[in-house]
């Protein structure tokens, strides 16, 4: 390209003498010509006026004019890349692609020069969709494109990227069964072996990190790497992928504790790595950091810290070496830098200096915080927060150690605040912002969204998947997230903001409530517990003693025989739970908020056990439903911002596809159907009227939306879905509902199920009616039972029609399922009365008609001492006009 740029210089040079006028094409390859023969930060700021001056004259475009600003960007994103301007590089290299697919502009080979680089890119800032989606579009280019140049090569490479992506973004059982496939399947080069091999032996170590028992892991990750050197060592000019592989055997021996071992391996990598002339800054500050993971592990703290400040000065240009720690204003999005933060955090842990620690992480949580405002799909927002959450737990171990030293309440306050950051935060945000965005900016988001469920539906077709939908599909995608990119106004960014910790107490004392607030991390389970104007912190270790524990206890909700097969185990198991679960007794409020966490989600505490006892009469057990009535949130935020339940009337509009005459007939919908219409008035659609359709063009105009149906939870693979009568609906599907009804409740199985995620929770049905605006919502957390879902739905009913709140209501039917006498003990099992759980506000509003009584008394009484008091000074004064004449 050098060469080509250089004969386009001298050509225009020969023009201009000529005195002929030299065309825009012609300055923008002399601009580049300029630019690449000697880059600088000055040069670079040329070459965007060079671009301002093109796209600022009026004149009609070319096709190769705007193929020289194609190839204008992308030398720019290069050279902004190699200057650690990551962000500005990946704007450059979108706004090429962007140009270069709106025109269908051809003889540039945008593969290499691209769509290869921002992938990597993407990669690195953790924008894993982007990445994957833009690896995706150009294999199934070099796939579709007859004689396209180097295309065994770009087909290499988006296989290699790919399994990068998927290893960063957790899917590393994807990644194996790529490369494995690959390697098994293709006609491969020595050098390409080695490559994929390398990666695979990654993909093993970091799927054994996921999973502490994988068969022969840490066996076919060293023979992987092993095998990989072999291939390489074949050939010259591998300095680079050798570099890797030995760097890989010492992060292997790390975790093996074979600190000599790992240290040889990095001493070869490092010696391998600068052989390779014009390494980019970013790599050479990873080298430094994995030395200084190494010496940490070692202990050898002193060591690593300078290997640590060595980053910093590759990193970060006004980097002064005396204050150890950079200054925030001159952080960016970079991921090496999150990495040595935390490393310097924990070492200042080590060092017995807490508060700098908790100085080091605040500065990860900035970086994070710019990176999220890079991202626009949800999953890449999950891991991102995912990545955060890890971080938030060892503060909130610091600020309850200095809690503990101090006795300071403010270090619980500032860990309640930081653990909040990370509860529900893409959910948070979503609902946050779809009330503040434009119109344009919310069509984009909704068309996003419904490409995104239209290529999930495509992949579950698995072999039968339409390969070109899917891409055309993807492209949209790409092309709608660059709308959204420049339209996206940075709002994500919530480092500056702390949680109203007072107005939060108040108003749990208003409500006459307790809070129990859990934080699950990976070594402790954190319990901030608010009630009577104060705020309390309990952990407990979960390793070996809460997971157990709890996932025993909902192991028993698993099928209707589980609990009635073992009632002293239950009740032992449930009492076990409850006294772990540090659960408030004796206290003067009866009404419980919980916000649970991690598998604390799928946990029925209403049916947690306060005291043991022998008894087989399942109405006589001691629950926790007796001593609470229990609302549940899915963060602190949403329980302190919601609205108080609407007190007009009710009306309900009811979807019941019933199933008749098919194996999924719900034979008791029809009970459940009669006993609530003739409670409340509303539409209520029956079998085939029970449409998708029918219920989006009605949902805004009821205050209930009861929804009587089957659901799935999914698995890891398929996504939660809810069945209508012409189709099944996909959980993501329903976040474009914009619905605002009072209530919604889901009567239908694993309603609250979904794949877990320990910082935003389940993705569920009832997530995706959250992110439709639903804030009140009654569902369920395992499959139940048609008859005795209609029994308990009755009763429910007949509290809400008499305005009983709702989570009173969800609390008074369970109560009356288990002093039904026509009910067999059998049936009042837990696992059938406590599957359904309330999530939302206990606040009601006050009748307006109430307003009028008072006013109307207030008035009467003011008007009554008005009359008295005229009355009295009447008297008066005829008393004293009666001694005036009297005295005459």
């Amino acid at each position: 390209m050098t060469k080509l740029y250089c004969y386009i210089f001298i050509f225009s040079t020969l023009i201009l003498f000529g005195q002929k006028s030299i065309s825009q094409e012609d300055k923008i390859y002399n601009a580049i010509d300029v630019f690449v023969a000697h880059p600088s930060a000055k040069a670079l700021q040329n070459l965007s006026k060079t671009e301002a001056d093109f796209w600022k004259n009026s004149k009609p475009k070319t096709r190769d004019e705007l193929l020289a600003i194609v190839i204008l960007n992308c030398n720019k994103a290069y050279y902004e890349n190699q200057f650690g301007q990551t962000e500005k590089a990946i704007s450059s290299y979108e706004k090429a692609w962007q140009i270069y697919q709106k025109k269908k502009l051809s003889n540039y080979d945008i593969i290499e020069f691209c769509l290869k680089p921002l992938g990597n890119l993407y990669t690195v800032l953790g924008d894993y969709d982007s990445a994957e989606n833009t690896i995706k579009q150009y294999f199934f280019i070099v796939n579709t494109t007859k004689n396209y140049p180097n295309a065994q090569k770009q087909k290499f490479a988006a296989i290699l990227n790919l399994s990068n992506v998927y290893q960063s973004s957790g899917k590393t059982s994807l990644a194996i069964e790529l490369l494995e496939n690959t390697l098994k399947t293709e006609k491969l080069s020595n050098v390409q072996k080695g490559i994929l091999l390398n990666n695979l032996g990654n993909s093993y170590m970091l799927n054994s990190n996921k999973f502490l028992f994988v068969v022969n892991s840490t066996d076919n990750t060293e023979k992987s790497f092993k095998a990989a050197i072999q291939y390489l060592e074949k050939e010259k000019g591998q300095s680079e992928t050798l570099s890797n592989c030995y760097r890989n055997l010492a992060s292997l021996n790390i975790r093996w504790q074979k600190y000599d071992l790992a240290n040889s391996y990095l001493k070869k990598a490092e010696k391998l790595f600068f052989e390779t002339p014009n390494q980019q800054p970013r790599q050479i500050a990873k080298l430094y950091y994995e030395k200084a993971l190494l010496l940490f592990e070692q202990q050898k703290y002193v060591e690593s810290s300078k290997e640590i400040e060595a980053v910093f000065k590759v990193l970060i240009p006004n980097y002064n070496s005396k204050n150890i720690l950079p200054k925030q204003n001159d952080l960016y999005a970079e991921t090496v830098l999150l990495d040595v933060f935390d490393l310097q955090a924990a070492i200042f842990i080590k060092k017995n200096q807490p508060k700098k620690a908790l100085l080091a992480y605040l500065l990860s949580f900035h970086i994070e915080d710019l990176m999220m405002n890079i991202l626009v799909y949800e999953n890449s927002k999950i891991i991102s927060q995912m990545r955060a959450r890890n971080r938030t737990e060892k503060c909130i171990s610091i600020y309850d150690r200095l809690y503990q030293e101090e006795n300071k309440i403010q270090y619980i306050e500032k860990a309640f605040q930081l653990s909040e950051k990370t509860k529900s935060g893409i959910l948070r945000r979503y609902r946050s912002t779809i009330k503040s965005v434009s119109a344009e900016e919310k069509s984009l988001l909704k068309q996003l969204q419904n490409l995104n469920n239209s290529i999930l539906k495509e992949q579950q077709k698995g072999a039968l998947a339409n390969i070109s939908k899917i891409n055309l599909a993807i492209k949209k995608q790409n092309e709608l997230m660059l709308l959204l990119k420049k339209n996206q106004s940075n709002d994500f960014n919530s480092s500056s903001e702390n949680f109203d910790l007072k107005a939060l107490l108040s108003k749990l004392e208003k409500n006459k409530a307790v809070m129990v607030y859990y934080f699950m991390g990976d070594e402790n389970l954190f319990y901030f517990t608010l009630q009577n104007q104060k705020i309390n912190l309990l952990q407990i270790n979960i390793t070996d003693t809460a997971i157990p524990k709890i996932a025993q206890f909902i192991d028993y909700f698993n099928s209707a025989d589980a609990i009635t097969n073992d009632i002293s185990g239950y009740n032992k198991y449930g009492k076990v739970l409850y006294n772990m679960l540090k659960l408030p007794q004796n206290t003067i409020y009866k009404n419980l908020i919980i916000i649970p966490d991690g598998i604390l989600n799928f946990l029925p505490f209403e049916a947690l056990i306060t005291q043991e006892s022998s008894t087989t009469n399942f109405a006589k057990m001691h629950y926790l439903l007796n001593d609470f009535k229990i609302a549940y949130n899915t963060s602190a935020s949403f329980y302190l911002n919601s609205k108080p339940v609407s007190n007009s009337d009710k009306t309900v509009l009811g979807i019941f596809p019933i199933f008749e005459k098919t194996a999924f007939e719900l034979t008791y919908s029809k009970k459940e159907l009669e006993s609530i219409r003739s409670n409340f008035k509303g539409k209520y659609l029956e079998n085939s009227g029970a449409s998708f359709s029918n219920f989006k063009n009605n949902a805004s105009n009821y205050s209930i939306l009861h929804l009587s149906t089957h659901a799935s939870s999914g698995d890891v693979e398929t996504p939660a879905s809810i069945k209508f009568s012409d189709q099944e609906i996909l959980y993501s599907e329903l976040y474009n509902l914009n619905i605002n009804p009072d209530l919604v409740v889901l009567s239908a199985c694993e309603t609250g199920i979904g794949k877990l995620y320990k910082a935003e929770g389940a993705m569920s049905v009832a997530r995706g009616f959250q992110f439709a605006g639903a804030q009140n919502l009654l569902f369920s957390l395992w499959k139940v039972n048609d008859y005795t879902t209609s029994v308990f739905m009755t009763d429910f009913y007949k509290n809400v029609k008499n305005d009983v709140p709702y989570f009173e209501a969800n609390a008074n039917a369970k109560i009356a399922f288990l002093n039904d006498k026509s009910i067999s003990n059998a049936k009042k099992s837990p696992y059938y009365w406590s599957s359904f759980v309330y999530y939302g506000s206990i606040s009601q509003e006050e009748k307006v008609s109430n307003y009028i009584y008072y006013i109307i008394s207030l008035l009467t009484v003011i008007g009554l001492f008005l009359i008295l008091n005229h009355y009295r000074k009447w008297k008066i004064f005829t008393r004293l006009l009666g001694k005036k004449i009297t005295k005459k």
